[in-house]
């Protein structure tokens, strides 16, 4: 059973939305504008899709939702949110009240719900104090999970290797590495964009082959 250390990645962000409120620093995102590059890029997943089921797993405090909301994604999909912080949910709950927000620890507890597909934003960029095999360890067991939980695919993003320098709170992943991952234990069929001008990547994961 993983160690459940990585509930201080847990503590680290609701002492950033006591910190800062209801805004991108709440969640650690430095600012507002590479927030909503990185909403676009993980609605790149399941963008050419209609009526699709979308689980945005460590919702945090919903800022995701309101960019589909105010860019007329939800016409498209259901959302439903995920957080293993009670007092995310609580916050999401309050805001928008006839949308599903669920409070679930994923590695402890299962999931009665399943979805077409499953975004993480954030979800794996910050390790704060934990080394970075215990937040590998972390990192494998979650994917693995949700991936069990989509029908479709996944996205998530992590820190990328390829920088002129590391922060050591941060987890930075390479590439070979994760694909080696992928392909033995998940699936081959994915797509890693490393494009859009920050220090990190989002993976696309597919049940099967994408055209």
């Amino acid at each position: 059973m993983i160690n459940k250390n990585y509930l201080q990645v847990q503590a680290h962000y609701e002492t950033c939305y006591e910190r800062e409120g209801d805004s991108c620093k709440g969640v650690d995102w430095p600012n507002e504008r590479d927030a909503r590059l990185r909403y676009q890029v993980m609605t790149g997943l399941f963008k050419q899709d209609n009526a699709v089921t979308i689980a945005d797993i460590g919702c945090g405090l919903g800022h995701y939702y309101a960019y589909l909301k105010e860019t007329g994604q939800l016409q498209y999909c259901h959302y439903t949110g995920l957080d293993i912080s009670a007092k995310m949910t609580a916050a999401c709950k309050k805001k928008y009240p006839d949308t599903d927000f669920i409070t679930i620890d994923l590695l402890a507890e299962p999931c009665a719900h399943r979805f077409d597909y499953a975004v993480l934003n954030g979800v794996f960029t910050v390790k704060n104090s934990l080394s970075q095999q215990d937040m590998w360890e972390f990192f494998t067991a979650l994917i693995q999970r949700c991936f069990a939980l989509v029908d479709k695919g996944i996205a998530f993003n992590l820190m990328s290797k390829n920088v002129d320098w590391e922060r050591e709170d941060l987890f930075h992943v390479s590439m070979d590495e994760l694909s080696a991952f992928l392909t033995k234990h998940l699936s081959r069929h994915f797509e890693i964009k490393h494009q859009y001008g920050l220090y990190e990547y989002t993976v696309y994961l597919y049940k099967e082959a994408k055209a």
